[in-house]
């Protein structure tokens, strides 16, 4: 590690039905105040093997929030602030695909943003950035989470499409099988914009999506319940919770001191707005999530 990450801090970021970390020592939740409104929760410190951990419930505990009313810009800022340098984030989705039944996890690589009713960015007017979003997912995380699956045995499959859907109603029949032909291979409510806003605060990202159902495409299942995503979220939280456990260390321990793929740097060349017409307000709130290249 250098000057830009002094050391490895993993965060986490749980969706629904994993709501904490087993085996954290020297837990504690503490409020961290973003520029940006309120997070979703505090977030709980810990360490983990030795490794510094940081983990939010994205639906806070209870699940008080829907994907629509996150404030994802908020999460993204605090978990900077907290000095995370990589996050993991745990969703739960539907398949689109005949060959991820529910309990597989999908270490998605690409997604598709049909979400309309939130906020993208922390750039705004006064401050405008473009950050790629070539290629959204840190292969480094995905290449750390597959061997952890494979280690613990995990159904898996490494690389997939995940379409965000704005709910926090499930598909019509019409809209699962747009996305089906669209080559997509999971569902979910929660990674868009989240995705997005880690790349801008130069946070590497890397998502797993825990399949709980069929989305209500497929023919032979039924249309997709609350009941139903609960069992199955219930039976893959103890898995991720492995998971987490088996791949964090292994993070930690080969941190390269500039992951440039996986978006350490992703503002180098995406801020446009030239420095006498930046508005100073903005630039403030931005303080944690882009600091490192607008404050002197």
């Amino acid at each position: 590690m250098n000057e830009l990450h002094p050391k490895p801090v993993i965060g986490v970021i749980g969706g629904s039905g994993v709501y904490e970390i087993d085996g954290l020592t020297n837990t504690e939740w503490r409020q961290v105040q973003s520029s940006f409104g309120t997070p979703s929760d505090a977030i709980l410190f810990g360490e983990l093997a030795g490794v510094s951990m940081a983990f939010l419930p994205r639906h806070g505990r209870g699940h008080k929030y829907s994907p629509t009313s996150i404030n994802y810009r908020a999460n993204i800022d605090a978990m900077k602030r907290a000095g995370v340098t990589d996050i993991i984030s745990v969703s739960a989705v539907g398949s689109l695909r005949e060959d991820l039944g529910p309990g597989h996890f999908v270490l998605v690589d690409q997604f598709i943003d049909r979400t309309f009713g939130r906020v993208k960015s922390f750039f705004d007017t006064g401050c405008v950035a473009h950050v790629s979003m070539a290629q959204p997912v840190s292969q480094r995380l995905a290449g750390h989470l597959e061997s952890a699956c494979q280690e613990l045995g995990l159904n898996h499959r490494r690389g997939g499409t995940y379409l965000t859907m704005e709910g926090p109603q499930f598909s019509t029949l019409a809209e699962s099988q747009l996305y089906r032909s669209w080559g997509c291979d999971v569902i979910g409510m929660t990674n868009m914009p989240e995705a997005k806003l880690a790349r801008e605060a130069e946070i590497p990202y890397a998502t797993v999506a825990m399949v709980t159902d069929y989305d209500c495409w497929h023919p032979d299942h039924a249309d997709v319940t609350v009941e139903q995503v609960i069992k199955h979220l219930l039976a893959n939280a103890d898995n991720a919770r492995a998971l987490i456990r088996t791949v964090a260390p292994a993070i930690a321990a080969a941190r390269p001191a500039v992951d440039t793929q996986g978006g350490d740097r992703a503002l180098d060349a995406a801020l446009i707005t030239h420095e006498s017409a930046r508005d100073p307000d903005l630039v403030a709130k931005l303080d944690a999530v882009a600091g490192r290249v607008l404050l002197p």
